[in-house]
């Protein structure tokens, strides 16, 4: 069995190998996954100016099972709904190391739904 701590790691490694080649600009900025347990957070980052141009999670949608692929969806429907209110269409996907599988692939496919270009 794999340890808690050798998981994370790997997944920061995985993380640190995908933002070498991903970055986001002010045209084209960075959608930027975190997944716990309890939920999922999304955050579109321009990288020039370090900056949080939106964000989105299951904790500010109060939605009670933040752990499921059903709140996974409602997020990246917000987020691209957002996205759209500040007129940015194309952004550059960082999976944030994790696989592209279950709730990360989810969020991707609700936002691409919702008008999302990546």
């Amino acid at each position: 069995m794999i340890k808690k701590e050798a998981k994370t790691v790997a997944r920061k490694r995985r993380h640190i190998r995908v933002r070498e080649k991903v970055s986001g600009t002010k045209e084209i900025p960075r959608l930027n996954v975190f997944r716990s347990n309890k939920g999922i957070y999304v955050q579109v980052i321009d990288d020039e100016t370090g900056k949080t141009l939106v964000s989105s999670s299951t904790a500010e949608l109060k939605i009670k099972n933040g752990g499921n692929i059903e709140a996974a969806q409602a997020v990246g429907a917000d987020i691209a709904k957002k996205c759209k209110e500040k007129k940015i269409n194309t952004v550059v996907f960082d999976r944030g190391g994790y696989l592209y599988h279950g709730r990360v692939e989810a969020l991707a496919e609700a936002a691409r739904e919702n008008g999302l270009k990546f």
